[in-house]
């Protein structure tokens, strides 16, 4: 059903890196949100009235919601897909996580005053009429909301959508949601037992839960979540495939919204290479990133010394004592300079945010660690934290 959809309502489905088409997707996933929900909201609100139940009730306003956070989804997928302008010259592919963001607080705002109804009809329960046009409205719904739920996490895997994923889980939160209120409508009318208080208490955790991770899932990439390790291990694995590059650090990728990234390194290249052959390498590698990963790539070229047996040596020795400290520690931009009673050796050394040393301590440590290599030896260097998940 997914792939009809997608041929018959989105061209060139499978450009999904292209905006426009991303734009269609959310179209497709807004439009089919708005209309299913409000049939749902409409039905649940008959079978609420009907029957006299809170929970159903409760659903129904649910089902509004989601309706309302269609058209959030539809407004920010036609915001995100607005082109780069003066002030936004990295286009507004962001929006996209605001939707998702703003969903999020829909349903947790939804999943709050369900609460309280619940927790009222608890304390002051009503009576609830069984009602067969009620069990019939539940079951479609739990039918229908299952299908979305797969539709857009389908869509949502196909072009990377955080709002849509937003949207797949807050419909499967709904699925469980109103299992139990059908299952409370049918345990209330065989025992008598009140608990359609209980059973909409148990619906608003679901939506509460659901939009703490729809929130999670959106807030990531807008406070700068690190690159996924799996595309770092493949654009070094790019890159170094190049002859002309002995070595990548320094790698820090910009998310400006779903297929809107930009990328900058540092490339390391033989210091004895051909300055205008290594430059035309790295433009070469900047055009080739851009055409595989879409995105936007500016390396900076570090010459290094890689035919000098001294320095090769004496760097293996400090990757060494450095590992030693602890192996997840890297270093880079090794060279030397020696003077008339004492040896520079500089380098940058890469350690994790969650370091058990102060950059101060681990400077300090290091420090002491090369004296102990010989009184000549003294490091000069710096402390880095990596953009990227190694």
């Amino acid at each position: 059903m997914t792939q009809l959809l997608l041929r018959i309502f989105v061209k060139d489905y499978q450009q999904t890196k292209d905006p426009q088409v991303r734009q269609r997707y959310g179209l497709l996933s807004g439009i089919t949100g708005i209309i299913l929900n409000l049939l749902l909201s409409g039905g649940k609100f008959l079978a609420g009235t009907l029957s006299g139940s809170i929970s159903i009730t409760a659903d129904a306003f649910n089902n509004l919601t989601d309706a309302g956070s269609s058209v959030v989804t539809l407004v920010g997928f036609r915001l995100a897909g607005q082109k780069a302008d003066d002030d936004h010259p990295f286009g507004h592919g962001r929006m996209e996580y605001l939707a998702g963001l703003l969903i999020s607080v829909i349903i947790l705002l939804v999943g709050f005053e369900l609460g309280k109804s619940s927790i009222e009809q608890i304390f002051h329960p009503e009576p609830v009429v069984f009602s067969w046009v009620s069990v019939g409205v539940l079951i479609a719904s739990i039918a229908v909301k299952l299908w979305m739920s797969l539709f857009n996490r389908n869509l949502s895997k196909r072009i990377d959508s955080a709002a849509m994923a937003a949207t797949a889980a807050d419909s499967l939160s709904d699925v469980a949601a109103t299992s139990a209120v059908l299952l409370g409508t049918v345990v209330g009318t065989l025992t008598d037992l009140s608990i359609d208080g209980w059973v909409g208490l148990l619906v608003s955790i679901f939506i509460l839960r659901a939009g703490l991770g729809a929130a999670k899932d959106t807030i990531d990439p807008l406070l700068g979540k690190s690159a996924d390790p799996e595309l770092v291990r493949e654009i070094e694995k790019t890159v170094l495939s190049h002859r002309e590059v002995v070595g990548i650090h320094d790698l820090v990728i910009h998310d400006y919204g779903p297929g809107r990234a930009m990328m900058s390194f540092h490339a390391e290249v033989p210091m004895s290479a051909d300055i205008m052959e290594a430059h035309d390498a790295i433009d070469h590698i900047e055009r080739e990133l851009k055409a595989k990963y879409h995105i936007l790539t500016s390396i900076h070229m570090d010459p290094i010394a890689t035919d000098d047996e001294r320095v090769n040596e004496m760097r293996n020795q400090v990757t060494a004592l450095v590992k030693g400290i602890d192996s997840s520690l890297t270093i880079h931009d090794f060279r030397m300079t020696e003077g008339p009673d004492h040896m520079n050796l500089i380098f940058d050394v890469v350690a994790p945010h969650r370091f058990v040393l102060s950059d101060e301590q681990l400077v300090e440590t290091i420090q002491q660690k090369v004296r102990e290599m010989g009184e000549r030896y003294y490091a000069v260097l710096q402390v880095d934290h990596a953009f990227v998940e190694s």
